[in-house]
């Protein structure tokens, strides 16, 4: 989804102002691997006006805690980022955007992915080089890594991160934690060629019971994330990042009740796995999946 102009600002004021300070975004993980796996989805960041609802909303749906960590960007600013555990485990941050400037609560609120690259500088050329748009140059934002803001060449907006002391280790996903992440492009066949120039993934499917098939990218034999059709009439192209959960009933019967709205009811997506779509307080969007197969894609799965 093209973000709106008010939250690329921000944005861009963020990362601008991570760079220029002592205070610096923490590392992904707290456990480096000491690689990097390219074309992984390693980090999910919530640009939000409503950072105490928000923060309401996921702990009280999904179990979450949440860790503020003031950066003084000079003159007299702090902005708190907010660093998201699942059961212990860092899964991704909040940029309150009331910090950044005028609070707009009518603006459209966004999670983020991050994908791992091995070379950013590398990555960036890839990006411009196959119709693209680098919104930020890379930028050193120290524990963290190198970082920039792109968008694809069908205009889904992502960064390209590659760590300082490298990613999280490949590992199912926990209760709680973020499953999946899906490319949802109205051209599936040039997503899967613009990302596997970008990050050395390979495009393959996966035969599903009903006869149907679901493409994926790999990198290394791993599974790093799927290609899906746009779904939803009249969406432009966007990442969609899922939560695995095990109870998706009593998950989706919670959503209205915490200040969220349902926008694509349960169903089934294989194998006796069920899916829901909803947006939280702010408009983020985020989906839910449960998922039995941890053993047959070690690092999330569709």
């Amino acid at each position: 989804m093209r973000l709106p102009a008010t939250l690329l600002t921000i944005l861009l004021v963020f990362i601008q102002g991570c760079a220029g300070t002592s205070s610096r975004l923490p590392a992904v993980t707290e456990e480096p691997s000491g690689e990097r796996h390219a074309g992984k989805i390693i980090w999910h960041d919530l640009v939000t006006h409503t950072p105490e609802a928000s923060k309401r909303f996921y702990r009280e749906l999904f179990g979450w805690t949440f860790e503020d960590q003031g950066i003084d960007f000079g003159f007299g600013r702090t902005v708190n980022y907010t660093l998201i555990r699942n059961r212990g485990q860092l899964i991704g941050g909040m940029v309150d955007a009331t910090r950044l400037g005028k609070p707009d609560p009518g603006s459209l609120s966004q999670w983020v992915v991050a994908m791992s690259v091995d070379d950013i500088d590398v990555a960036v050329n890839a990006v411009k080089a196959n119709g693209g748009r680098v919104l930020t140059p890379p930028t050193d934002v120290a524990e963290r890594g190198t970082i920039a803001l792109v968008e694809d060449d069908q205009g889904a907006f992502l960064s390209l991160l590659q760590t300082r002391d490298g990613d999280p280790a490949d590992s199912p996903a926990q209760v709680g934690g973020f499953l999946w992440d899906e490319i949802w492009s109205p051209d599936v066949e040039r997503a899967a060629a613009f990302y596997g120039s970008l990050a050395k993934v390979v495009t393959e499917t996966f035969r599903l019971p009903d006869g149907s098939s679901y493409r994926f990218m790999s990198g290394a034999g791993t599974p790093r994330f799927g290609l899906l059709e746009t779904p939803i009439e009249g969406l432009s192209p966007t990442w969609a990042s899922y939560v695995r959960v095990e109870q998706p009933e009593q998950i989706v019967s919670r959503v209205p009740e915490l200040g969220g709205q349902i926008l694509a009811p349960l169903q089934d997506r294989g194998e006796n796995e069920k899916a829901a779509l909803f947006v939280g307080p702010s408009g983020a969007g985020l989906a839910i999946q449960t998922w039995s197969r941890l053993d047959e894609m070690a690092s999330g799965t569709h």
